[in-house]
């Protein structure tokens, strides 16, 4: 059966700008990190990105590696391509939803990737020389069957590689075609300063970072958001739900089946006694505002205007659908912030936090 959209889609999403861009992303848009892997039927997966779109969702966002898992046995990347959900399962398995049901609609899409992470062995495989970022990003447009990407997002901050020759490539992503804007992820205020200070002089404006950010982990109020307004780049944030503790899933503990009881990105150390507190003195705040923790959450992120959008995933639809419903929601009383403020604190949980540490003086005192 063909696919053919909903007719009121962009009656039911609001849109924000990106920066001073001319580019305008929804309030929420779609991230395919987790559950669109190989492990996952891809008619979950079809289900879940045509209804996102259905829903006014033009944003989906990928990465060279997403798909992908760390196995228990090893760390080595032709072990996961051996065994298991290979990286680069995601932006295959999107290929074949955009081919099969979206392709007529690609210029109504905003499609992401990045490189940055570890893709394939040896030394040109990782982090952010111009040979991996420009081979990778060659890989995700034939994984994915595109010309270009919209967006292309060096991944994180290399400590090694000077910035000049990462920002040097994403400018050639641009300007070949291959990519329409440039985008850095979890990269810290005064590095993104610079970075946007390079891409200017090569003629290629800086349109977007990608920071984690949610109720129990705001390290992007300390400098980068003013940096971000400061420099005209939008911002969208990952995580807003801090990969699950803030979906109500964790408050009666640790469910079996979920992403904290497989041993991945969230392990259970994070699920701390002060953290499962927090999250039970948030709900309770969601639950006299009558949303859920996960809506509260989001429309927390969204409260500030710098923020163009916040990144959600989904392993159903009907999790998208309530996820989704974040957007145009009312805004905060003062007092419902400042009883928010109350357990919205530091959970020890950015495990990206070793590339927003990257700093000019630590990459000179490296090289």
């Amino acid at each position: 059966m063909t696919y053919v959209p909903a007719a009121d889609r962009y009656d039911r999403m609001s849109y924000r700008r990106c920066g001073r861009s001319g580019l305008k992303l929804p309030e929420v848009s779609l991230g395919l990190w987790q559950n669109f892997g190989s492990d996952r039927p891809l008619d979950t997966q079809r289900a879940i990105i045509l209804r996102a779109f259905d829903l006014g969702v033009t944003h989906f966002d990928l990465a060279n590696n997403y798909g992908g898992h760390t196995l228990d046995t090893s760390d080595d990347p032709v072990g996961r391509l051996q065994t298991g959900s290979p990286y680069g399962s995601a932006e295959r398995n999107f290929g074949r939803v955009l081919r099969d049901d979206l392709r007529r609609y690609r210029d109504e899409l905003v499609i992401s990737t990045k490189a940055g992470y570890d893709m394939w062995p040896g030394p040109y495989g990782d982090w952010g020389s111009r040979k991996y970022l420009l081979a990778s990003l060659d890989q995700s447009l034939a994984r994915m069957g595109l010309d270009y990407v919209d967006i292309f997002y060096s991944h994180r901050a290399d400590p090694e590689t000077p910035l000049e020759e990462t920002m040097g490539a994403l400018a050639t992503a641009v300007t070949s075609g291959r990519a329409l804007y440039a985008g850095i992820s979890s990269y810290s205020a005064e590095r993104t300063a610079q970075a946007a200070a390079i891409l200017r002089q090569l003629g290629t404006p800086l349109l977007i970072h990608q920071p984690s950010y949610s109720l129990l982990n705001r390290w992007v109020e300390g400098g980068l958001l003013d940096t971000l307004e400061a420099e005209g780049v939008g911002c969208i944030a990952f995580s807003p739900l801090a990969q699950g503790l803030l979906t109500g899933k964790y408050l009666a503990g640790v469910p079996e089946g979920s992403r904290a009881s497989q041993g991945g990105s969230l392990t259970a150390d994070q699920l701390s006694e002060q953290n499962l507190a927090r999250i039970r003195g948030l709900n309770d705040t969601a639950a006299r505002r009558g949303q859920s923790l996960a809506q509260m959450a989001l429309s927390w992120v969204l409260r500030d205007q710098r923020v163009t959008s916040v990144l959600v995933g989904a392993s159903s639809v009907a999790q998208l659908e309530e996820n989704l419903s974040a957007a145009s929601q009312p805004g905060f009383s003062q007092s419902e912030l400042a009883e928010i403020d109350r357990y919205a604190v530091e959970g020890d949980i950015d495990i990206w936090a070793d590339s927003s540490a990257v700093s000019s003086a630590r990459q000179n005192a490296e090289r």
